[in-house]
């Protein structure tokens, strides 16, 4: 564009401008009361480490999103055992552990990170999570569903609570899908009748939890989601969605999800909070959440979209 900004960078300027942002002098992620741990990769001038990029358009009606990663020789990947020092930020008063299962899929290194840092968080008396999160794309680079399943089902023993849909623990733990198919994707019973069998496998889980989604277009959803807790099963209300962005939502939920039970929310209310934080999340541009507490809570008891004032 002469006398202009090329458009590509018009696409990615605001992405640089959230990650070098700064708030009272800070950067955003320790004005966020977050205490960030890094290992320091030095760029070789010519091929990286890099920092990953993620495409993916929003799709429109009846065109899905799609996703296109671009993360040739990325710093995260590189992350292996003993890069960090776990004891020593578990002992700094960390009460909740998660990791996911894309960053275990980046690298032959990564998933023995996490295992690594998992048994560090257990034997520091910290309560563990973890996202399978399976996507197929990633595995198949480096060892496909098979390796994937090795080294998931490795990271899941040390979980106590556990995210994902009927495909992740199909394809990402190998553990059998109902033979009949449910009417609905907003019906939780074919996720719940999943739940023995991982129970059986894995008997150190508490929870299991997962979003509800049924699509209609790829601006029009329906939303629930659904959670197993120490043997009782608990849904959340459903809503229809006007989406923005997708990309995202799962994610929403799961930490809304977390926030209620760190902050000793009964389990239905806990719930609650995923799905309205995951709700709020598709409504926002890209996959970082810009709502507050208080939107999330006004939207977990009912409150309508009519302008706050």
């Amino acid at each position: 564009m002469p006398g202009g900004q090329p458009e590509a960078w018009k696409l990615v300027k605001p992405i640089f401008e959230a990650i070098s942002a700064k708030v009272d002098g800070e950067p955003c992620v320790a004005y966020m009361g977050i205490i960030p741990f890094y290992k320091h990769f030095k760029h070789n001038g010519v091929n990286g480490p890099n920092m990953a990029t993620v495409y993916s358009d929003r799709g429109f009606g009846v065109r899905a999103p799609v996703v296109f990663y671009n993360r040739s020789n990325e710093a995260a990947a590189n992350i292996k055992p003993a890069d960090f020092d776990w004891n020593s930020i578990f002992e700094s008063g960390v009460k909740w552990f998660h990791s996911g299962g894309i960053f275990a899929s980046l690298s032959e290194t990564t998933g023995a990170t996490i295992i690594e840092s998992m048994k560090a968080a257990k034997d520091a008396g910290v309560i563990t999570s973890f996202d399978l999160n399976y996507r197929a794309k990633l595995w198949n680079i480096w060892g496909g569903q098979e390796k994937a399943q090795s080294i998931l089902k490795q990271i899941v023993e040390h979980v106590d609570v556990l995210v994902g849909n009927e495909e992740d623990l199909q394809l990402g733990l190998g553990v059998k899908g109902p033979e009949v198919a449910s009417k609905s994707q907003l019906d939780s019973s074919t996720f719940v009748s999943m739940i023995d069998s991982v129970i059986a496998k894995f008997p150190n889980i508490k929870i299991v939890a997962t979003t509800l989604r049924e699509v209609h277009s790829t601006n029009r959803h329906s939303w629930g989601s659904v959670a197993w807790i120490n043997g009782k099963t608990f849904v959340s209300p459903t809503c229809k969605l006007d989406v923005l962005d997708r990309i995202g939502g799962g994610d929403g939920f799961a930490s809304g999800f977390f926030y209620g039970l760190l902050s000793g929310l009964p389990e239905q209310e806990a719930v609650n909070m995923g799905w309205a934080h995951g709700a709020l999340l598709t409504t926002f541009p890209g996959d970082t959440t810009m709502a507050n507490i208080e939107q999330v809570k006004a939207f977990a008891k009912g409150t309508s979209a009519r302008v706050q004032r």
